[in-house]
């Protein structure tokens, strides 16, 4: 596999975590470097950790994990999505600006659930499995810290919409992932 498809793989795994840690930078009123390290480290941590897993359990469990990846990924965010857009109706103190593991944890697990599927894949693809790894966890690092600082941004005047549109964002996002395993979507 070559840099460049490893780039656009790294990429578009992190793309999940980039628009959660969009709307955990709208939860902020105040963004500190604490805020885009601990993001950072949840998302890049398990965008990096779960093509690992994937790659150890290789080709024997393929169907199994595929077969349910998606339905994870869809209640998952699928919660996290309307628990933002009842939030988003709500007065200003509703709003989840926790960056515990509580919260944290869940999120970090639904954007990385897929991620857990291409490293199958890389079991049967020639990869060096701990270069791609430390690639995808350090891009998803750099895209997620800057995913709350745009989300802090952005949010600082339109909070309760900017939130509504990220919480509607999670849910389509959720849905999207269930209809392209499915296959209704391609």
């Amino acid at each position: 596999m070559q840099l460049w498809e490893l780039f656009v793989i790294a990429v578009g795994l992190s793309m999940d975590a980039f628009a959660v840690s969009i709307c955990k930078g709208l939860s902020l009123t105040r963004c500190q470097v604490k805020h885009y390290l601990i993001t950072g480290l949840y998302f890049g941590g398990f965008q990096a950790l779960m093509p690992l897993i994937g790659y150890l359990l290789g080709s024997s469990f393929t169907q199994l994990i595929t077969s349910f990846d998606h339905w994870i990924a869809f209640v998952l965010l699928l919660l996290i999505g309307g628990n933002m857009i009842k939030e988003s109706r709500g007065e200003a103190e509703c709003v989840n600006a926790s960056f515990g593991v509580r919260v944290m944890l869940p999120m970090a697990i639904a954007t990385s659930i897929d991620a857990l599927a291409v490293g199958i894949s890389f079991a049967f693809l020639q990869v060096n499995i701990f270069a791609a790894v430390v690639f995808i966890g350090c891009t998803t690092f750099v895209l997620s810290a800057a995913g709350v600082k745009i989300g802090n941004v952005f949010g600082a005047r339109y909070k309760s919409k900017a939130e509504l549109a990220g919480g509607i964002i999670l849910v389509l996002m959720g849905t999207k992932i269930l209809l392209e395993h499915l296959g209704i979507l391609g």
